[in-house]
């Protein structure tokens, strides 16, 4: 994929992101890795207003914040560019402002195995990582933490973060992950459910082994 699809790609997943309502405006920011280096959505631009050329360029290896582009980039940046360092298998974020996400993380619950799309994140449970404040180092490591071995979390009084091997995977987690977190609150008001157990969710992770999204984005 050039660089060029790549960008155009983006813009249409936040304004998908946008117009399904796990984002609002300009809340929320995407990622795409390319090379050594990643795309990622700039700073206070609505998703309505978005064009490709006004994503920002950053080198991954740098830690001086540096970016190529007319605008600058998220203010999230950092646990975009660390989730990439730390996780060569991520080669694209996702972070989203989504209701039912955000509420479980205002409380700081995370989400256990109540369906079994849980087996779609690596893991019996999506982890909240702990509260820093946005756009910081901390709280970058916090989602570092709460993202080992998995493909999303929620994260404590914020949102929600999904990321995978392609643009199209992440999108497509983010949406399942707020659908698990719209059931497991729904599941709550009515006393609570049964939670699956490993072996259950085993059985359901091996048929997303060889589950592959048919889509051209990287």
């Amino acid at each position: 994929m050039t660089e060029a699809s790549l960008r155009a790609d983006l813009v249409a997943c936040a304004k998908e992101l946008d117009a399904s309502g796990l984002n609002r405006g300009s809340a929320g920011n995407l990622s795409a890795r390319i090379g050594g280096a990643m795309l990622v959505t700039p700073s206070g631009i609505p998703a309505g207003a978005l064009e490709p050329q006004m994503l920002a360029r950053m080198e991954l290896d740098r830690d001086d914040g540096h970016w190529e582009g007319p605008l600058k980039p998220s203010t999230e940046w950092r646990f975009h560019r660390d989730l990439m360092r730390a996780r060569p298998d991520f080669h694209a974020v996702v972070h989203a402002h989504a209701p039912f996400s955000t509420i479980l993380a205002i409380r700081r619950k995370p989400i256990p195995a109540v369906h079994y799309m849980m087996a779609a994140f690596g893991g019996s449970e999506i982890r909240c990582a702990g509260y820093a404040c946005f756009g910081t180092a901390e709280l970058s490591a916090e989602v570092v933490t709460a993202m080992e071995s998995r493909m999303g979390c929620l994260m404590a009084n914020h949102g929600m973060i999904a990321a995978g091997p392609s643009l199209t995977r992440a999108v497509w987690l983010a949406h399942e992950l707020e659908a698990l977190a719209h059931q497991y609150y729904h599941v709550l008001q009515i006393g609570g459910g049964y939670i699956l157990t490993d072996v259950e969710l085993a059985e359901a992770a091996k048929g997303f082994a060889s589950y592959a999204m048919q889509d051209k984005r990287a």
